[in-house]
């Protein structure tokens, strides 16, 4: 930073590849993220802590609304908090399959066989809750933050793809509220938790749904 408010700007240059080359990374890149899946079912065996910091410091890369970085990553391995952390998610996931979920909501999650049970939230060695600031709080003053959702969501696409690339299986779970998150891990009030990550290795025999996806002409519009 210079003096004042103003960014220094250096160089910038990036790698250039012929056209073929292009196309083989674009291929091989969907190939790579086409066997990538929500899991359900963790093994317990315990992962490398230092992955898992890697994969957040590039998710901490993502862009942001003003490059505010409005994250934090709250990496969760003890045992305990773990069983207290699926204990009250499932109390609220409870009450959502009971009472909250529209008949269309509950027929769209039928064919997937989820419910409030959640396991693998003690099963997966390693939870990682993603929470977004709304304000910082420095020197005293509060700090607007911009664009948190859209910051936070792309910053959490870079986390699951760097945990899939390295080998690791996630599941994007959202209880429905997730306030008791803040309050478990004794997060300050300008955090509010957006997504509860289990992170592991798939356990054994673990299956998945045999899920389609959109081909290019149905997500794809050229103008």
């Amino acid at each position: 930073m210079t003096s004042g408010n103003t960014y220094r700007f250096i160089s910038y240059n990036l790698p250039r590849h012929s056209e073929r080359e292009m196309r083989e990374r674009a291929r091989e890149f969907v190939a790579h993220m086409k066997a990538r899946r929500s899991v359900r079912h963790f093994s317990t065996e315990e992962v490398p802590l230092e992955v898992i910091d890697d994969c957040i410091r590039a998710a901490g890369l993502a862009p942001s609304g003003a490059n505010r970085q409005p994250w934090t990553f709250c990496v969760v391995t003890d045992r305990e908090t773990k069983r207290k952390i699926r204990e009250a998610a499932e109390e609220e996931e409870r009450v959502l399959y009971a009472k909250r979920i529209s008949d269309e909501w509950r027929e769209a999650l039928e064919p997937l066989g989820t419910d409030p049970d959640k396991p693998a939230l003690e099963e997966a060695p390693a939870l990682i809750v993603l929470f977004r600031h709304a304000f910082d709080v420095r020197e005293g003053k509060k700090r607007t933050n911009y664009y948190t959702q859209e910051s936070v969501g792309i910053a959490l696409g870079f986390l699951i793809t760097a945990l899939h690339h390295c080998g690791l299986a996630t599941l994007t779970h959202t209880p429905s509220p997730m306030g008791f998150l803040g309050e478990i891990l004794e997060r300050p009030d300008n955090e509010r938790a957006y997504v509860l990550l289990p992170v592991g290795y798939p356990a054994s025999g673990c299956q998945v749904p045999e899920l389609g996806k959109k081909p290019l002409d149905e997500i794809r519009i050229l103008v």
